[in-house]
């Protein structure tokens, strides 16, 4: 849709529509609705990654306990949302062989087990070996270092699921 189009939704139809853009945090996009209008796609992507970048730490992280396993017990049992879904079938996180699927189950439980949030990762910049190293070399940041990396993921993810509906060159008829 075209910008116009964003900035002339009611309340309840933006947030249906912006509501997963961070995932399962509507709250963020019932916040930034009240900034319309919205010059243009950037302004949009930045109202969101303000309000996030303005919580506290805590509120960060419950951004990240937002976010499913990669490839796990949400992927296994059918109840990812549909854009995380996507997002993981794409990186092949749906087609691990054995010791991939063991390999990722332990990274996630140890990284979740050091940091209290799942590692966060833009699955559709990244295959899953790339997935997998990642995971494995960031199980040894630092809690703080790890948290400000899983919000930039956040953010990718963001930009990647706001640019599937928004015409990002569409001029705005302010």
């Amino acid at each position: 849709m075209d910008l116009a189009t964003v900035n002339a939704l009611h309340y309840e139809d933006f947030v249906n529509i912006f509501g997963n853009v961070v995932e399962k945090c509507p709250i963020i996009t019932a916040a930034v609705w009240s900034r319309r209008p919205f010059v243009n796609f950037t302004a949009l992507e930045a109202a969101i990654s303000e309000f996030i970048d303005a919580l506290p730490e805590s509120g960060k992280e419950g951004i990240l306990r937002c976010h499913p396993d990669l490839a796990g017990r949400d992927l296994q049992s059918g109840t990812l949302t549909r854009e995380s879904l996507e997002e993981q079938a794409g990186a092949g996180m749906d087609a691990l062989n054995s010791a991939e699927y063991s390999r990722m189950a332990r990274l996630n439980d140890e990284y979740k087990e050091r940091f209290g949030f799942p590692f966060v990762i833009c699955a559709r910049m990244n295959d899953k070996g790339n997935i997998l190293l990642q995971l494995s070399e960031r199980c040894r940041n630092e809690r703080a270092v790890e948290r400000a990396r899983g919000i930039e993921e956040v953010k990718k993810i963001c930009h990647l699921r706001l640019q599937g509906l928004v015409l990002i060159d569409a001029p705005n008829k302010l």
